[in-house]
């Protein structure tokens, strides 16, 4: 038992400092970066990327790039990233900075680095991550691996009926990945630091009520525009049925000096 403490501990530490020393070699604009080389790169090959028809109707994309995981019996994620989603009006909005983390348990032994990405296809999913609590993947919304290429316009019966689908890609494989019990939750130091003030919410970055925008966030926001053009989705309409107008709606404008 002390030994197994011991390698938890160490894969811990491990993850940790890997993901400190990236943070101090890739700031929140290189983060970004990454974020959209990863999502070019992944929806380069139709046939082996996220269905067009996904993206399209999704409410929100998380880019998660370099996703490191250790474990020795015991094992462990962590990772930063950013959230995309749509406003009322159907665009997208500035990036919001975000965190994974998670555990696992059997038989596992070495480091990787994985990129993920999570396709959210209601409003509520997002609403609840932005909530300020802990969201838990397969706890707090429904999450299943997500098809790829033309398999996918049909969709299983499990994939529809889950709110959010996740993605993969580990030396150059992609596919649908189990993220089941991992942790997601807003990255408030990184949103800070990127954006110039403790004041921003993530809901004023969805409503696009920051002014002016960062040159990296419009970048991205186009990049993914490309990919999923806008459109009209009114509220009523995005919101699951029963979900209550999160405040997303009523963000005032936010002047960055």
């Amino acid at each position: 038992m002390t030994h197994l403490r011991a390698w938890i501990v160490l894969a811990a530490c491990s993850l940790y400092c890997s993901s400190a020393a990236a943070q101090a070699f890739a700031p929140e604009a290189a983060t970004i970066d990454l974020s959209i080389s990863t999502l070019n790169e992944i929806m380069a090959v139709p046939a082996r990327a996220i269905p067009a028809s996904l993206l399209r109707d999704a409410q929100g994309v998380a880019i998660l790039p370099g996703v490191m995981k250790a474990g020795f019996i015991f094992g462990g994620r962590f990772g930063r990233g950013v959230l995309m989603a749509r406003n009322d009006a159907g665009q997208w909005g500035d990036p919001v900075f975000m965190t994974i983390a998670g555990g696992s348990v059997g038989w596992q032994v070495g480091v990787q680095s994985t990129d993920v990405i999570l396709v959210f296809r209601t409003r509520r999913g997002i609403e609840r991550l932005l909530s300020g609590r802990q969201f838990t993947l397969g706890a707090d919304a429904a999450v299943a691996a997500g098809p790829v290429g033309r398999q996918a316009e049909a969709g299983t019966d499990i994939q529809l009926g889950a709110e959010i689908l996740s993605y993969s890609r580990s030396r150059g494989l992609f596919a649908g990945v189990s993220l089941g019990g991992s942790l997601l939750e807003v990255d408030w130091r990184s949103i800070a630091a990127f954006y110039g003030s403790a004041q921003v919410s993530p809901a004023e970055l969805i409503a696009g009520r920051i002014s002016p925008t960062p040159a990296k966030a419009a970048e991205l926001r186009e990049v993914l525009t490309k990919l999923a053009p806008g459109r009209e989705a009114p509220a009523a309409a995005a919101a699951a049925p029963g979900a209550a107008p999160g405040p997303i709606q009523e963000a005032p404008l936010v002047e960055i000096r």
